[in-house]
């Protein structure tokens, strides 16, 4: 079953989402997706955008796997898009098909962002695992 329709998968994507604004102010949005561009859950200011967000996110995402595989310089860990007011982290769900997305303002500094990103992506794969255990 695809991620983005299993249940368990959401719930556990809400529930980590859910914690993610109390980690990090700064973050405005943040979507895990499919890496075929569903959203799975998603935490926003602007419930408009999710399923733009979703399918955006993904196609970056491929762009990155498809150069850092033509550089052969290993497997994406992540991407950065920086932006006058803000900027996105994507992240791969460690051992999983899905990204999670996640905008910040400026106000917040980049290994920050970062290093709260990995570990909702780590968390993310952490309760998949041990609730489908």
């Amino acid at each position: 079953m695809s991620p983005h329709k299993d249940p368990h998968v959401i719930a556990c994507a809400n529930e980590v989402l859910s914690g993610f604004a109390d980690l990090c102010r700064s973050l405005h949005h943040a979507t895990i997706l499919t890496d075929d561009g569903f959203e799975v859950a998603s935490l926003a200011d602007d419930v408009r955008q999710n399923g733009r967000v979703a399918s955006m996110a993904s196609s970056m995402q491929a762009l990155g796997d498809a150069v850092a595989k033509d550089l052969r310089i290993g497997a994406t860990e992540y991407i950065i898009i920086a932006a006058t007011t803000g900027y996105v982290i994507q992240m791969r769900v460690p051992d999983n098909s899905m990204v999670l997305a996640a905008h910040f303002d400026a106000a917040e500094t980049v290994g920050k962002a970062l290093s709260v990103a990995r570990l909702v992506a780590t968390n993310m794969r952490t309760l998949i695992s041990s609730e489908a255990a």
